[in-house]
């Protein structure tokens, strides 16, 4: 399964993004966040109230007035337009962080699968585990009625004489 912009491949067993692999073991979740830009709105706010402020104290004309406000609307609006930010939780390390481009919607399906999968990973080596585990304990039994020996009755205890 490929990203909406194409630079995230998922497969069954991995995930790579922007040329770095991780398996999805190693994983703990992925969490999507729009992200906003705050510089761009820091500038366009305050260019905007600079720019009120002069035209209402007389210290620029109409024109430039209006082309100073047509500037900073516009960098609040590009400031609006923000990113997508991955944020990849990996068991026993720091998170990674990953900007993606283009609308939210299509990323947050994308994550929510991504997170399916992790949970199927998780649960299929959990499964694996439980069935080693079990594998021991049996061997081990076996191993222990064996060495009792073929009545029952261990060879460790006092024998006659």
């Amino acid at each position: 399964m490929r990203g909406p912009s194409g630079q995230v491949l998922l497969t069954a067993t991995a995930l790579t993004v922007g040329g770095q692999s991780f398996a999805l073991r190693e994983l703990e979740r992925a969490e999507l966040a729009r992200v906003r830009w705050l510089l761009w709105y820091l500038l366009g706010g305050l260019g905007l109230a600079a720019v009120m402020i002069a035209f209402l104290q007389n210290w620029l004309r109409t024109g430039p007035a209006m082309l100073g406000m047509a500037l900073t609307a516009l960098l609040l609006a590009h400031g609006q337009r923000g990113t997508n930010r991955l944020r990849l939780l990996r068991l026993g390390r720091e998170a990674a962080h990953f900007a993606l481009p283009g609308d939210t919607a299509p990323w947050q399906r994308f994550a929510a699968e991504l997170n399916r999968r992790i949970g199927r990973a998780h649960d299929s080596a959990a499964a694996e585990a439980a069935a080693l585990l079990a594998a021991a304990d049996t061997a081990r039994a076996a191993a222990a009625q064996a060495a009792a020996g073929p009545d029952g009755a261990g060879s460790s205890g006092p024998g006659p004489g």
